[in-house]
């Protein structure tokens, strides 16, 4: 949205915003913030505030995973700015986000825990059942076997 035009095509906003064109039209009907104009032509010509009402509007929506309704009474509250006047996002990050990072920290934890018992000469058994336990139960005679041992 670089360029200094007032009006956009329904084509040029779909392209901007990332969604088909039919999209746009269900918004049309969904949110009253989202007006085009119509052109001598009848063609709907959107101006540069429907465009970032609807990149908003896409960002609750597909992003923070927003209602219809959901999004409606979002769009009502005025944007959170800082003080040099950029939006601010106060979301908290969404389930599947915490959970990756949860895994990414016990992924990491646990390569450090086989370092760690990699690192003695393994001729110690709790070293290496501790480093491969599956190998150690298969060897061993089952899980009486790592019982026993331990």
């Amino acid at each position: 949205m670089g360029s200094d035009k007032l009006y956009f095509k329904i084509g040029e906003v779909a392209e901007i915003v990332g969604v088909e064109p039919y999209v746009l039209r269900y918004w049309e009907g969904e949110f009253s913030a989202v007006r085009p104009q119509k052109s001598r032509t009848q063609q709907r010509v959107y101006r540069r505030r429907d465009v970032v009402t609807l990149l908003r509007i896409k960002h609750l929506l597909y992003e923070k995973k927003f209602t219809i309704a959901g999004a409606r009474a979002e769009l009502k509250e005025p944007v959170k700015r800082d003080e040099g006047g950029a939006p601010v996002e106060l979301a908290k990050p969404s389930p599947a986000f915490a959970a990756r990072a949860s895994l990414q920290r016990v992924s990491t934890l646990l390569d450090e825990v086989r370092a760690f018992v990699n690192a003695g000469d393994g001729d110690d058994p709790a070293q290496r059942r501790a480093a491969d336990p599956a190998a150690f139960v298969s060897r061993r005679g089952g899980a009486r076997a790592l019982v026993e041992h331990e």
